[in-house]
């Protein structure tokens, strides 16, 4: 009998296609682990849904082979979807300390940190899952503790680079180790997935150090309050800030509380360094002159809830913008963010705020890397095969272009959707088979309870509207002893569109008459006559299609 062939599947369940939700399953023998579980945030069309987490379903059938998820950093888009997935998949969670000092607090929230097993490493660790050697190696990103993983097994080494950038500054002066990396790459790379977000960028991504330069110069020229607006997680922007307000003898306070809980577990965990007595209250911000205050605040988004969308339309509890503050956006708009972000900006100028943002100073730098960054990457490690992650379709397009440009064969580099499974073994590499890799939708405590049903119906009721049709009939031969009432939302208002609901309310009472005359008895039949009479006038009347419910009631 033939000895089995081993193989290596590769499993995206999300992150392809898409920025956010990133997970990556790796599956060798009877062994799977796991690389990031994070969310993404739901688009314009998914009406009232919070956020939007991978499917599972094949973790879940095959969770006695899952040694463990590897978080690479402490991002929401890599670490958001933990508190759903570890309440299914009861496994190991192995990151960096402050990677899992985020972790920690999120799963705080969802009372789950007592029943979770994280286990903390460092650049240079090398945990053994199962059949897979994980080693850990030290990268650089827009947020602190960030790492690349070399994956070990028996049939060859697989690199995936996480979210880098190749910075020679960084502010926690640990650069990217080139020298491990170059090192795999001598040994023999079997397959690289690398970070494709900045692939359509040419040159280089700017060292974070620069935006400390522009900070610096803006806080010697200001002589009101200022207020930041950054990703809560990037600590080393926030670092800068403290540093830049220090410099110019300033106290700190800090608004919003996703900032409020990275900040904590930053300076609690050593990767922050606040100066002694200069974290001031956000209530005893009045005690300080203007010029001695800098505000760090959530809200660089423009996202609705957050504390300067609030401070920008008065509704902030304890900060009102006041005419002359410097409000400094430190962050670019994501990709269909703009709108929100303009509107906010608009109205911080409304209020006779100055605003600065990317597009006038250097006072954000991405924490992807550009071409130039991505070549090195790819020269250094020499893969086999190469899988381009972390981009929509374009970007993957584009990353697997340069990868060809650089030398690589076409039929070695595999651009897949999420779901699609690689299989690598000793006699090459292909696309073999998929497996469930849908969004999972997460509204309020529901997890994957609304669908594309749900999504549609709240969709028609935006648009449209709903009439609510309310009628009494007798058991005995379906008379109609009340009604038809008809209540509106969304749809007209009724007071003002009274002959309009006169003549539906005269329509419902034909087609139930109708009905009665041919003997139709059955709720469903009435409901559809209903339903179809009174959608048929009212396009006609209207040229609208509102959500029609019908009520019947037996007496």
């Amino acid at each position: 009998m033939a000895r089995k062939l081993a193989k290596i599947k590769v499993i995206p369940l999300g992150g392809l296609n898409e920025i956010g939700k990133n997970m990556m399953a790796f599956e060798y023998k009877d062994d799977i682990i796991v690389v990031d579980c994070g969310m993404s945030f739901p688009e314009d069309e998914m009406l009232g849904i919070d956020i939007v987490i991978p499917d599972i379903t094949y973790l879940i059938k095959n969770k006695d082979k899952v040694r463990g998820i590897v978080l690479t950093h402490g991002h929401e888009d890599h670490i958001g979807a933990l508190p759903y997935v570890l309440k299914k998949l009861n496994v190991p969670v192995y990151g960096t300390k402050l990677t899992l000092g985020l972790v920690d607090n999120k799963l705080k929230e969802h009372k789950l940190s007592s029943n979770v097993h994280m286990e903390v490493v460092k650049p240079g660790d090398i945990m053994k899952l199962g059949e897979f050697k994980v080693e850990f190696i030290r990268t650089s990103h827009s947020i602190a503790d960030a790492v690349c993983l070399a994956i070990h097994t028996s049939l060859g080494t697989i690199v995936h680079t996480g979210d880098f950038k190749i910075d020679f500054t960084p502010i926690d002066g640990e650069p990217i180790d080139f020298h491990r990396l170059a090192e795999l790459g001598k040994r023999g790379v079997l397959l690289l997935l690398a970070d494709s977000t900045n692939v359509e960028r040419q040159g280089y991504t700017m060292s974070e150090r620069t935006v400390g330069v522009t900070l610096e110069n803006i806080f010697r020229n200001a002589n009101k309050r200022i207020i930041v607006a950054t990703f809560a997680s990037n600590v080393h922007r926030v670092q800068q800030i403290i540093d830049a307000a220090y410099k110019f003898n300033r106290k700190i306070s800090v608004s919003g509380r996703s900032m409020v809980n990275v900040v904590n577990v930053a300076m609690d965990l050593g990767y922050l360094n606040v100066p002694e007595d200069m974290l001031i209250d956000i209530n005893d911000i009045n005690k300080y002159p203007d010029s001695e205050v800098v505000i760090i605040t959530t809200g660089s988004q423009g996202e609705p809830m957050s504390a300067l969308s609030r401070m920008a339309s008065s509704e902030h509890k304890k900060l009102e913008i006041q005419p002359g503050d410097l409000v400094i956006l430190s962050a670019s708009p994501i990709p269909g963010n703009e709108k929100t972000v303009a509107r906010v900006v608009n109205l911080l100028f409304e209020k006779g705020a100055n605003v600065i943002y990317e597009s006038l100073a250097d006072v954000h730098v991405s924490g992807h890397a550009c071409q130039e960054e991505l070549k090195l990457m790819h020269s250094l490690i020499k893969p086999k095969y190469f899988i381009p992650v972390h981009g929509e379709y374009r970007h993957l397009k584009q990353h697997g272009q340069l990868a060809e440009s650089l030398g690589m064969e076409s039929e070695n580099i595999f651009t897949i959707e999420n779901g699609q499974v690689v299989e690598i073994s000793k006699e090459g590499a292909k696309i073999c088979g998929n497996v469930p890799a849908g969004n999972i939708l997460v509204d309020g405590l529901g997890v994957g309870d609304v669908g594309n049903i749900v999504l549609r119906d709240r969709k028609h009721l935006s648009e449209d509207g709903l009439m609510v049709v309310v009628v009494t009939i007798t058991k005995e031969n379906g008379q109609v002893v009340s009604g038809p009432d008809i209540i509106s939302r969304g749809f007209v208002y009724v007071r003002e569109s009274e002959v309009l609901m006169d003549e539906a309310r005269a329509v419902v009472r034909n087609a139930l008459q109708i009905c009665q005359a041919n003997g139709v008895r059955e709720w469903a039949a009435l409901k559809a006559s209903i339903k179809d009479s009174l959608k048929g006038f009212l396009y006609e009347k209207t040229k609208r299609s509102p959500m029609i419910l019908p009520i019947i009631m037996e007496v």
